[in-house]
């Protein structure tokens, strides 16, 4: 399809790129990080407040100063990946803390008493538990990059962003507007597959909640006098 003198589809393909994986690399990293701080509490007071530092750094300035970090060409995409990855580690990391804090502790002793090790704890017990947290996490760092690949197009590196740039250079409202109706279409999509995803992962979220709902339904109708 094309439109505004572009090719729509490559340009959304590039912006799902740019905007995924780097979450993915963060999500990675940020397990590691996040566990090493749940486990040393040292480690915590110092790595969560620092990661969360990172995504108050402006993302342009970012960018720009990504080549000089890294080494790369000034239009290089790996630039706004590097860039997008740093503030999903910000974003992920307390939310994988959290999420191994969400653990209940009985789990966790029964668990230890079943002869399971740090690793196979974490990847065993820890973690599927700690779904909900993460995958809220994720939702909002997914968003966010998805958002902050469209400031890239200001380097030349923006996808659907360089919508906004020859938008705003052609005084063209019907493009600036329709590039920011993709990426938040783009955004949502990706979000509700972050929640199917946290469904299929721990569907038993869904059912407590279905539970307490009903507990909740069963309540009001003793409250009232009506039969549920």
């Amino acid at each position: 399809m094309r439109l505004f003198g572009e090719d729509i589809l490559p340009l959304a393909l590039e912006h799902i790129v740019l905007a995924v994986v780097p979450v993915l690399i963060g999500l990675v990293i940020s397990l590691v990080l996040g566990w090493w701080a749940w486990r040393v509490p040292a480690v915590r007071r110092i790595l969560v407040p620092l990661t969360g530092v990172l995504y108050t750094i402006p993302s342009l300035a970012l960018f720009v100063v990504m080549p000089l970090i890294l080494g790369t060409r000034i239009l290089d995409p790996v630039n706004v990946v590097a860039a997008l990855v740093l503030y999903a580690v910000a974003l992920l990391v307390r939310s994988v803390v959290d999420g191994l804090d969400d653990v209940p502790d009985d789990v966790m002793t029964a668990a230890v008493a079943m002869g399971y090790r740090p690793v196979g704890l974490l990847v065993g017990v820890q973690l599927p538990l700690a779904v909900p947290v993460l995958i809220g996490g994720l939702r909002v760092a997914t968003v966010s990059s998805f958002s902050l690949v469209a400031v890239g197009a200001i380097i030349g590196q923006g996808a659907l962003g360089a919508l906004f740039t020859q938008g705003f250079e052609r005084f063209y409202t019907a493009q600036i507007v329709f590039g920011l109706v993709s990426i938040v279409v783009l955004a949502l999509v990706f979000d509700a597959l972050w929640v199917l995803v946290g469904r299929l992962l721990a569907p038993w979220t869904t059912a407590s909640r279905g539970g307490s709902d009903r507990s909740r339904a069963d309540d009001t109708a003793v409250g009232t006098g009506v039969e549920v």
